[in-house]
């Protein structure tokens, strides 16, 4: 067999199909007792897939006020990666308590095993569990469901984008979504853009074009509409009816310039509320690279300001 992709340290794939993805360092689930002001627990959105989940509720003893829900993505290029990934349970477990809200962090199945749309599937399909299971769910007994806001880095950014589409559109989504918040988001298109075509940036669009032909469907290019937003098909009335959003992008970050490129598309068609935060001299996804850095603690204090102020 031959490696026909591969992102050293993470991933190989073979010309049989078959995936290698490689160990990372990860936080295996625990009973609810608090740690450094957060319990969590791992739960089961769809044994059939399987689709997992992990919950994360700060302290609140002695309180019994309601409290937002954050349903989050990881990032991986579609791929890789976990919500047990060390990075990811600190960053979600802190940012639960900075921002007084139970984080529901989401296990999608991973591409290529699994191409897109099936992430999104995934992940829209946590709405519907939280809202089954409010009531059954000790965890979830403080979660106001009228409050609920989607995050996700990179490409969860991106499942962030159309899982809001998905709930738009569905009859039976029971969560009211206040916002949106994409840190990092991992967007393409055939079209190269300026940054993209810089001398210096082959490798960077090598890796982006390699996680993109691994996780769209077969046959699909990346004017995919998972991959370029701006061939989705999206009624006047459906952008104007889209929660408020903030995009945080970074510096240094090679995607910076596509989450901008986001950021004014959605203001262009008339989304009514879209801002754009940029952390200077950060690369991409540095909260979960370094999760107690004073730039991810800024991070967790902005995405916090946001939800309190919807």
């Amino acid at each position: 067999m031959s490696i026909v992709a591969e992102a050293p340290g993470y991933l190989q794939v073979f010309s049989d199909s078959s995936v290698k993805r490689f160990a990372s360092e990860t936080v295996s689930d625990s009973a609810e007792s608090y740690s450094n002001g957060f319990k969590f627990k791992d739960v089961i959105i769809d044994s059939s897939k399987p689709v997992t989940a992990r919950l994360f509720v700060p302290d609140t003893e002695g309180s019994a006020s309601r409290l937002p829900v954050v349903i989050y993505f990881h990032g991986g290029g579609f791929c890789i990666s976990s919500t047990t990934w060390l990075g990811f349970h600190h960053f979600l477990g802190d940012f639960s308590v900075a921002s007084q809200s139970i984080v529901l962090s989401v296990d999608y199945r991973l591409a290529p095993e699994n191409r897109l749309p099936i992430a999104y599937d995934d992940c829209f399909s946590s709405l519907e569990w939280l809202t089954n299971n409010v009531s059954s769910e000790p965890c979830l007994k403080q979660a106001d469901l009228s409050r609920v806001f989607l995050s996700g880095d990179s490409a969860g950014g991106n499942i962030t984008h159309q899982v809001a589409i998905k709930a738009l559109r569905s009859e039976t989504c029971q969560v009211e979504i206040k916002g949106l918040m994409l840190i990092h988001p991992y967007f393409g298109s055939e079209r190269r853009t300026e940054k993209e075509m810089a001398e210096g940036a082959a490798g960077d669009v090598a890796m982006n074009d390699m996680f993109w032909g691994l996780s769209i469907p077969e046959g699909s290019n990346r004017d995919y509409f998972g991959c370029n937003f701006e061939m989705q098909d999206v009624s006047a009335a459906e952008w104007s009816a889209f929660p408020a959003v903030t995009v945080y992008v970074a510096g240094l970050d090679f995607l910076n310039e596509r989450g901008v490129m986001y950021a004014k598309f959605l203001a262009k068609k008339g989304v009514k509320e879209v801002a754009l935060v940029e952390t200077e001299g950060q690369q991409h996804i540095f909260h979960v690279f370094y999760p107690k850095s004073e730039a991810t603690l800024v991070l967790q204090q902005q995405m916090s300001e946001f939800m309190k102020s919807h």
